[in-house]
Order: C-alpha cells, then structure tokens, then sequence
C-alpha cells in the first residue's frame, strides 16, 4: 500500500446567488445538501484516464432532468461524451471550468445515489489533478440558488494504474522502501564539520575563540548605508531584550558591530571578521554589507529566534565572498491563485536571508488582474474578481478551485494589490537589496484583461460614447479565430492589430512607473510576458489579416507578436528600461510552428527569460545566449517548484515537466546545462548520446548568462502555507547555485563525478537537516517548509528507517493510528511484529510530514 487519500470536507450550506445564507429549516421547507465523490479508477497505455463520480442526494429536493447543474475547476482533460454512463453531459466551458447537466430522464431522488464513469483524455496521478471548487446551481421555486457541495472527497489512489502515467512511466512510485533507497547516500555529518554560512562563502576560516553579542550593544556604520544598518537593527532588536545604539561614526570599538562603506571589484561582495580583539566588522559595497550581516545571523545558533536574549555567542571567524551572479532570482505568481502582500513580504524576507535578489511578480494573467491601475479601474473592478457566471459580464469564471463566490475571504480567486500597497512592497523589498520586478503579459496569457477592457466598453457604449469605449480595447469582435492555449482557453490573446491595444499597453507601463517613482525605488527591468501565444491566434481576425496585407514583411500570423514586442520594446527602451520576457520574444515563428532565435532584439537591451529545458529544446538557453541575448536560466526540469517534489499521488504540485526536489535546484549547472539533466519527465534517464548534436555554450555565450532564477507558479497554490510548502526548502538549493555558480563536481570527469556530486549534496543536506529548518523553524514565528516523509524498510525481521535530512526526528505507531510527535521516537532498527507500521517525520513545533506506510507485503 502506497498512500491514503486527503479527504476534503467541504461545509454544506444553501446560498443565494448574491452570496447570502439561508440554513435549509429557513428555506421554505425545501433543502439541498449533496455528497459528492471523486475517484480515479485508472491511467491507461492509450494516454487517458478511467474516473467516475459518486452524487448522493441528502436533502428533500428530488434532483430531476431541468432543476441543477454541477460545476467544477479541472486539470484541462477533454471528456468522451460516449464513455458516460448516465444521463448527464459533462461539458468543458474554457480553460479549467467544467458543468455537469442532465439529461431527460435524469431522477435522483432524496437519499439515493448515483456513480456517473467517464473517460477524460491524458492521465491524473495527482489529487491536485482532481475535481476542485464544486458546487451546484438549482432551479428552486423558479429562485437561481448555488450550493456548495458538501463532504466533497477525493477517492484514494491506492493502486499502481492510478499512480504511473502508463506502463512505461519509469519515475519511480515514492513507496516506503524506494525512499529508503533514495535517501541510502545521506548520512549524518558532525555539525561543527558543516560549512557554516548558506550559500556557501568563498572562503572561510574558523579562528579559535567566540565573542558574545550583548543586548543594548552599539552598531557603528560608515556615511551611506543607513538603509542597511535600519534593516538590520530592527532584527537585532526583536533578537535582544535591549536595543541596540545605532551610531554614524566610527571609533576603535571592539564590543562594537561595525559596518564599513568600501569600494569593490564584484559588486556585493563583502569581508565579514569576527574575534574577540577586534569586534565583528563588515566590510563591502552596500549590498555587500547587507550580505555580510545576513552571514553574520547565519552564524546564530537556530534556536536564537522566536526568543529574547541577553546575549548571543558566534565563533571567531574570517570571511571572504562575493556572488558569481548578479541575478539571483525567484519568481512567484499571484494571479492563478492569490497571495496577500504579507505572504509576499515573508517570501522576501527569507529570500534576503539567502542573499537573493530578484523578485519577478506575476501581476496578470488569464484568470486574474492583480494590480491596479488609476486610468483603468476596470482591471480590478472586475478582473481581479472570479466567481459563478454563466456570462462573465460582471466578473470572471472560477478557476483553479476558487468557488462560486466572489468574496476575497471565501477563497483565493478574488484580490489585487492597491497602489499604496504594491509601493509599500517594493520599498520592503528595495531595503533588503531586491529588486521587484514587475511582469505584465501580453500578448497571450492576457484573458483578464480583455475581458475587463470588454466590460469598460460596455459600460462606455450604454452612454453612447464609442470613443472612449474603443480607447483601451483589446479584443476583434468579429475575429473567429480557433485556438486553444496552453491553459485550455480559446480566448487569452490580446489583438496585436488594433492601435488600442498599444495605447493600453503603454498606460499600463505608465502608471507601473509612476508607482516605483512615487515609492523612491528604481525600476530598470519591465517583464512582459510574451509566453506561449497558442497557435491559431489571429489567423481569423479581420483586423489582422488587413493589418498583415498593408505589412508583408510579417509573414505569418505568429510573428505579429514579434511585431508588436518590437513596438512595446522601443517604447521601453524610450522610458530608460531593459525589457524582458519568456524566451519567446526572442524567436522568430514558421508557419509549422518551428523556430530559430531572432537576432533583432540582440545586444543587451532585451531579457530573454529561458524556461524551456525539455522536448529537444535542452540547449535553448546556450543558443539564445551564444546568439548575444543577455539570459536568465529558468530550466523546468530544477528550477520550476510548482512542480510536485515526487510521484507520491498526495503530494500537491504540476508534473507535465518532471518532479522537482530540492536536489533538482542544488545540482542545476548553470553553464552546462546538460549536466543538470538526468531524467526526462518520464522518468527516463538521459544518456550522453541525447545531446550529441545540441548547441554548447561558448565564451562569449557564457559572459551573455546573468543568472539564473526559480519560479512558483500558482495554480494548485492555496494560501501562504502551501507557497512556503513549495518554496522551502527547495529556495536553499536555488540560492547556493545562485550565489556560489557552477558545482567544483561537475567540472570533474564523469567517473569521478557522480560519489563527488553525492558527498556535495550530503552536506548540504546535513546543513539543510540540522541548521536551516531549524532556523526557519522559529524565523518569523516559523515557516510551513515542507518536511519529507521518512523512508523504511524491513530487514531481518526489524524496522529500518531513514530521513532526508539529518536532524529531523522520525515518530512511528505500529497499531494503525496515525503517528504524532507523542508517538515512539525512533531511536534505531525495532522489531516487525506484524501488521502495518505509519512513519512520520516531525519538526520541533509539531508538524509533521505525509505518512509513510510500511507492511510486510511490501518488503
């Protein structure tokens, strides 16, 4: 046995369409409660999957052909009308959004269920494959009433069939002793033998002595970096009973902190020296002072936060660092699910401690607006809303689960960031050496924004002024174009040939501006997007085809996004800005959907932001890079950590690129990127022989590669807790690579590479173990990092087990009952009496990992 299933309950409650409440003894002696069932039955060699829902009817409302519609979000499958076995149509609307209808002939009366099997297209190995935000629509005494479904529940996927794409999925199912497997080369490290400072310093040198830094102590700082020393005093300060003095002075002190201005060859490089006869001194260009106090808090002992001291003790140490990339980034989406500036904030804060420094927001996209933006009130008016429609007049669909209401607190489909508070974030961030930036996109991935500029021309043609109406509109009306985009939708792509869609694009890029400049923060680099415009886009819009008839140098209608980056582009440029985008502003389209890179846009002005590392494209960054295109490495196959930590069914997380852990992040290569590869998303190892004709870096390509960036897309993200889920401690691995470059193990031949790449990563994996979660245990009253089930397995007659990471303690039962922090510690190999034993790894606060389930059927 492999997993249990989650089981989510969802509260039953009868609601008006406008969101009231009604308990059913109030609703005229009629009520509606359901219980709904999800589960898959199998995956299959024919690529699609087997399902079925279970609908029992548990209020006194018979459920007939005409009085209800059941609707839910989906991971996009196309469902076969002829594989459902009841009257029922089961209809995909757009993108993720889905409706179940009857038929005539449909009857389910109060108490009786139900079982509708179907069979969708493509596989579902995870429950964040399954069914989310369902709910139904009832026609009730000629009322429109919605109903949230209650005692939802995903079926257990217990069964191999449910777990493996096919039969020829070769990612291994995490199992007990597959774990054990892959946890074997881990072993505990003495702590004193651990580098000591994450990411790793350059140099390093342990004198013999510590100090003490006292509560009430002095910080003394050189002319010009009073931003660093407000950053960190105030963290000294929520550290120590007493606060600390802040002088602008330097004198011979050594129970003084001191931070010295100086200039330096790398920029953010800094000397950090700790001893008893000089004091600690920093020394560094202003980010390089930062950094050097974000090393000196690495060197507290874990448990120091959450608590006030008196004082704390550090070593005697010498050290020397600065970055191998300028561009140390990480990427978060706001828009697929929504997160508040204070989840962001945290986010930030915990970047900074790893020295991080680029923060790539996501502020539109199809399923949301997220930022507003005085000229258009209508991208928040209505397009940061979501909620039950059958129109989209007034707001926008579900997605990604977010339910029937509209309401901010009743999910995470609702929300935007108000002027004050995306300056108040930028500022946050521009005080701890981060650079925000801001990402708009256009012309695909735009669904938001044409639908709100839709809903502003309708408001402006009901008063009759049709200038205005057509000022800011994105959309052809009479174009029939077919398409699906990559999220399902037949109706994300901004029309490029309307001149209204470039006056929109500008005022957006103005009042973004004008926010960095009301917020005293410089803005050097304005993302647009530019990703995954589908294909079929424009082929039928009148406007674009006498757009392209009077420009023939467009050849077809792909490369009328070129056309229009090169216009938004020299505007930019105009503004004093470097524009970036995904790696597709930068290639030039054929009809048949090849490419090759565009060379226009080459020399440095323009960011291409290189995603793709997958399908024979492994070498696009090298290509784009060589062909003199500044890059910033976003490889999916490490560095995309919505994509789940592994097969295991419970574990939340996106897979159509691979699985990504924290090793993923830590052994990417930046400049070789082909080492950084070991199995396809298949599960399938590479072999040398994959890349025997793929492109190489060269010198000069690899002075074109500014760093490399994570990123967190949100669409199976709900909530502060699962963004931290995700991010740590993936962001660990990120930010040593980032900080540190290329792994001294991947310059070495390949037979000794493979034992020095695994002892690279023990360390790390002790350092993860035994410091860092515990620091982010209490850090900011403690981050939801993820903690990794353990692993098992039964030999000579004992239990064996093991954990991923050093340091953190595993609980066991052997009676069935879910295992806690007040269960057995397991303290070494115990007897196997029979029966089946449940695993848990728990941190210091009580949270605990998902279950590992260990039995002797399966030794």
């Amino acid at each position: 046995m492999i997993t249990r299933g989650i089981n989510i309950a969802i509260t039953v409650s009868l609601l008006l369409l406008t969101g009231s409440c009604q308990r059913p003894d109030e609703a005229g002696g009629d009520s509606f409660m359901a219980a709904v069932r999800w589960n898959l039955v199998a995956n299959s060699d024919k690529g699609d999957h087997q399902a079925w829902f279970l609908l029992k009817n548990e209020g006194n409302v018979a459920l007939t052909g005409e009085n209800w519609a059941m609707y839910w979000n989906m991971a996009p499958r196309d469902i076969d009308p002829n594989s459902i076995d009841k009257p029922v149509k089961m209809e995909w609307i757009n993108g993720d959004f889905y409706k179940m209808v009857p038929m005539e002939g449909f009857s389910l009366p109060p108490g009786d269920s139900v079982k509708i099997t179907y069979t969708g297209s493509e596989w579902m190995i995870k429950e964040s494959d399954a069914p989310l935000g369902v709910y139904f629509v009832l026609q009730i005494d000629g009322t429109e009433k919605i109903v949230s479904a209650g005692d939802y529940r995903i079926m257990a996927f217990d069964a191999p069939d449910q777990v493996n794409r096919t039969s020829f999925d070769q990612e291994p199912i995490p199992t007990a002793q597959q774990l054990f497997a892959e946890y074997g080369t881990i072993s505990m490290t003495k702590r004193s033998e651990l580098t000591p400072i994450l990411p790793s310093p350059v140099l390093y040198t342990y004198l013999e002595d510590s100090i003490q830094i006292k509560s009430g102590g002095v910080i003394q700082h050189s002319a010009g970096l009073e931003a660093e020393v407000a950053v960190f005093a105030s963290e000294l300060n929520t550290l120590f009973q007493g606060s600390f003095t802040v002088k602008g002075e330097i004198t011979v002190d050594s129970t003084a902190i001191t931070l010295l201005l100086e200039e330096v060859d790398v920029p953010g490089s800094y000397t950090l020296d700790i001893s008893a006869s000089g004091g600690i001194v920093i020394r560094g260009d202003q980010a390089g002072v930062f950094y050097g106090t974000r090393s000196l808090i690495a060197l507290f002992p874990p448990g120091s936060f959450g608590k006030e001291h008196t004082n704390i003790t550090v070593p005697s140490i010498h050290v020397e660092d600065q970055p191998e990339f300028q561009y140390r980034g990480f990427f978060i989406d706001i828009c697929r699910n929504y997160n508040s500036p204070e989840t962001i904030k945290r986010l930030i804060d915990v970047m900074a401690l790893y020295k991080l420094n680029k923060l790539h927001i996501h502020l539109t996209e199809d399923e949301a607006w997220r930022i507003e933006i005085e000229e258009l009130p209508e991208l928040t008016e209505y397009g940061s809303n979501r909620g039950h429609t059958t129109d989209e007049m007034n707001h926008l669909a579900p997605a990604y689960g977010s339910g029937p209401f509209t309401d901010p607190e009743k999910g995470y489909g609702s929300g935007f960031y108000t002027r004050e508070q995306f300056k108040d974030l930028i500022r946050y961030a521009h005080a701890r050496h981060i650079d925000v930036i801001p990402e708009f996109n256009v012309p695909g991935h735009s669904r938001a924004a044409i639908k709100s500029m839709e809903y502003r021309f309708r408001k402006y043609q009901s008063e009759g002024n049709m200038e205005e109406a057509e000022k800011f509109r994105l959309a052809d009306p009479n174009d029939e174009s077919e398409y699906r985009s990559a999220q399902w939708y037949t109706d994300n792509t901004v029309c490029v040939c309307r001149e209204s869609a470039f006056t929109f694009v500008t005022t957006v890029i103005d009042d973004i501006i004008e926010m960095y400049d009301e917020a005293g923060v410089p803005l050097t680099t304005f993302h647009v997007g530019g990703d995954e415009v589908p294909r079929g886009a424009w082929t039928k819009s009148p406007l674009c085809q006498e757009f392209m008839q009077s420009h023939p140098e467009i050849d077809n209608e792909r490369n009328l996004q070129k056309y229009f980056f090169a216009r938004v582009n020299g505007y930019l440029e105009e503004k004093g800005l470097k524009a970036a985008g995904w790696e597709e502003i930068a290639q030039n389209f054929s009809q048949d959907g090849s490419w090759t890179v565009n060379e226009d846009f080459a020399g440095g002005q323009v960011i291409p932001y290189v995603w793709n590392s997958l399908w024979g494209a492994e070498d696009l960054g090298n290509k784009m890079a060589n062909a003199g295109y500044p890059v910033i490495l976003c490889s999916v196959a490490n560095l995309y950590f919505d994509l789940a930590y592994n097969k295991d069914p419970r574990e939340p997380g996106l897979y159509w690129g691979g699985f990504v852990d924290t090793r993923d992040a830590f052994s990417f290569v930046p400049y070789d990127m082909f080492q950084s590869l070991e199995v396809s998303a298949m599960g399938v190892p590479y072999t040398p022989e994959d890349f025997t004709d793929m492109e190489r870096l060269t010198n000069e390509g690899r002075g074109n590669v500014l760093g490399i960036q994570a990123q967190l897309w949100s669409e199976t993200i709900k909530g502060r807790d699962m963004v931290e889920y995700y991010v740590l401690p993936k962001l660990l691995g990120l930010a040593e690579r980032a900080w540190v470059g290329t792994p001294a193990w991947s310059r070495l031949y390949p037979e000794s590479r493979e034992k020095a790449a695994d002892e690279a990563w023990n360390e790390m994996a002790n350092r993860i173990g035994q410091i860092e979660l515990q620091r982010l245990t209490y850090l900011n009253s403690g981050y939801n990092f993820r903690l990794p089930p353990p692993g098992a397995v039964i030999l000579d007659g004992k239990v064996n087990a093991n954990t991923l990471y050093p340091g953190l303690k595993i609980y066991y039962t052997t009676d069935g009952s879910e295992p806690t922090a007040n269960s057995d510690l397991y303290e070494g190999p115990f007897d196997y009496n029979g029966g089946n034993v449940k695993l848990v790894t728990v941190d210091s606060r009580g949270r605990k990992s998902l279950t590992t389930y260990l039995s002797q059927i399966n030794d």
